[in-house]
């Protein structure tokens, strides 16, 4: 077999192979060696004395700090007739394979996967996958971006659910983080000039320095190796305002233009969903325009619209979004944050959306996201602050809205779960300070450090796994009938899942917003008086009174 590494920075390198090592020879910055060795094999390179597992490893069955295991794409896929799904009209359902089952594996997510099809979910966004030390962990503290986390069940297991979801109609998004690696198991510096600079989280990459063509290959081949190899559908890029990159052509922008010849080449579309922090429409924007060229991003700026709607809590990056009218003008210019002041930030955010071009299914709408409830000190979901009326009033505003909505895992029924932020470092001093500076950090934010859970106890992984038997049980069974019937009846009626911002029209009058969808009036009452409803066919109500809307519920009304 032939082994190769991109190892431009020490003086000679060696090949390990089942243990024993074997000299490679250097070919420019790369280093390369013929090795007879069994299907299977375990083996990593020695630099310096040191053996560290392979860059580009696909397995890493003893973890993150030991050997590479030698692994072939061959599978036995049965999703030859899937031709995948396009974004626009689509539904996201976005989970963590660790604590969406109680097994916590794919084989286990695989059998919840027809909950999501009765729901009415057509794209399943699965948290990072790839390899971190230690057994539980949300997936963002990644070193290993080609292998599959082995406690989940391995690349094998991943192709399962793959080609599980495609089986029945659900296209696959993979969270990947390409602007930082994990605090442990990050050796990449030891072969070349992988890092530059840190950032909140942890080293970041060199994209634009010397060295760093081959760094941004290591990232765009990573992206297309899940798309090509694991037959997913797409990717959701983590925080893509962390990736530091001066080029004239940006590495978002490359990307984009290779997975575009990759849809290509395998007959099916090929999604690129980002995570920015910018404000900035950009990255959405066609190429011919001057734009990166993704597909889509994530809108936060509504999520905090709706959240200060619904709860009041104004602390924090929320306090802006208190402002009278945040939540009618943020629905239709996307963001709020639009060449604003922001006062978390103490400067000017943000540039304002083009809405007469860019279409609304390129942003992504939703009340709660795996960060927005894991990253509060408790990890508490919308239920434990205010009622199922509320909720659903949230619901049918992203539902109907001319975004593409997106629901976390076990919202769809109210979950009772929090969603808490775990690790399972097994280093005692990275794990010490990981508690204490996720404590510190919230105190700061207001929250005690005894109200803080600890990240590294397995309590709080259990804590944080759904209950599946409380989705059949009252207030919770009522929520999950309204969220399959706000999807069905998107899918029903073209004016709701209609992507044309410049028709998208919100009244407000006090509390009470009134969507206007073409012939459809969505109208919402958060206040604390009834509300007349419009004359018309009420399509679905999240309360029995035909004439007028009490508080703290919605009725989707056409005219007739």
């Amino acid at each position: 077999m032939s082994f190769s590494v991109w190892a431009p920075t020490p003086e000679s390198v060696h090949v390990r192979v089942d243990g024993f090592d074997h000299e490679m020879k250097r070919d420019g910055d790369w280093w390369h060696s013929d090795v007879e060795s069994p299907a299977g094999a375990d083996y990593a390179f020695v630099i310096e004395g040191h053996a560290y597992p392979d860059p580009l490893s696909l397995w890493q069955p003893g973890g993150v700090h030991e050997a590479s295991r030698v692994y072939s794409h061959e599978f036995e896929w049965t999703d030859s007739a899937w031709t995948g799904r396009a974004l626009p009209g689509g539904v996201i359902y976005e989970l963590h394979i660790g604590t969406f089952t109680p097994e916590g594996t794919f084989d286990a997510a695989i059998g919840k996967l027809d909950h999501l099809v009765d729901l009415g979910i057509s794209f399943v966004e699965v948290m990072p996958v790839n390899s971190f030390d230690g057994v539980e962990g949300w997936g963002y503290d990644g070193v290993l971006w080609g292998a599959v986390h082995q406690p989940y069940g391995g690349p094998d297991g991943f192709k399962r659910f793959v080609d599980a979801c495609h089986a029945r109609g659900l296209a696959v998004l993979l969270d990947v983080v390409y602007n930082h690696l994990g605090p442990s198991g990050a050796y990449l510096d030891k072969f070349g000039p992988y890092f530059a600079g840190r950032n909140d989280w942890g080293p970041g990459l060199n994209l634009d320095g010397p060295g760093s063509d081959e760094v941004r290959r290591y990232v765009i081949d990573n992206a297309l190796q899940w798309l090509r190899d694991f037959h997913v559908d797409g990717l959701r890029l983590d925080a893509v305002h962390a990736l530091a990159d001066q080029r004239a052509t940006h590495v978002l922008e490359e990307m984009a233009v290779e997975v575009d010849a990759l849809s290509a080449s395998v007959g099916r579309p090929l999604t690129l969903i980002a995570e920015s922090d910018l404000n900035d429409a950009r990255l959405v924007t066609a190429r011919e325009a001057g734009g990166h060229g993704l597909h889509a991003q994530w809108s936060d700026d509504l999520h905090h619209c709706l959240h200060v709607a619904l709860t009041g809590e104004t602390f924090g990056y929320y306090e802006d979004f208190a402002a009278p009218g945040a939540l009618k003008n943020t629905l239709e210019k996307v963001f709020f944050h639009a060449g604003t002041w922001s006062s978390f930030r103490e400067k000017h955010h943000g540039k304002p959306v083009d809405t007469a071009l860019i279409p609304g299914y390129r942003f992504l709408a939703y009340t709660q996201n795996h960060d927005q409830v894991g990253n509060r000190a408790t990890g508490d979901r919308l239920p434990a602050s205010v009622s199922t009326g509320k909720l659903l009033c949230a619901a049918a505003i992203v539902l109907t809205s001319p975004y593409t909505p997106m629901i976390f895992m076990g919202e769809e029924w109210a979950a009772s779960t929090p969603w808490q932020f775990f690790a399972s470092f097994p280093d005692p001093q990275l794990a010490e300070a990981v508690r204490t500076g996720r404590r510190r950090e919230f105190s700061r934010h207001g929250w005690g450090e005894s109200d803080v859970p600890d990240p590294m106890s397995p309590q709080t992984v259990e804590n944080s796994r759904l209950r599946w038997d409380e989705a059949r049980e009252g207030d919770h069974a009522k929520v999950l009938e309204t969220y399959k019937a706000l999807i069905a009846l998107r899918r029903s009626r073209p004016e709701l899942a209609d992507p044309r911002l410049d028709r998208f029209v919100v009244k407000q009058d006090g509390e009470c917003f009134v969507l206007h969808r073409g012939a459809i009036r969505v109208v919402v009452n958060l206040g604390t008086t009834p509300v007349p409803l419009p004359h018309g066919e009420v399509l679905l109500a999240s309360s029995a009174n035909p004439s007028s809307l009490p508080p703290d519920s919605f009725a989707v009304v056409a005219s007739t």
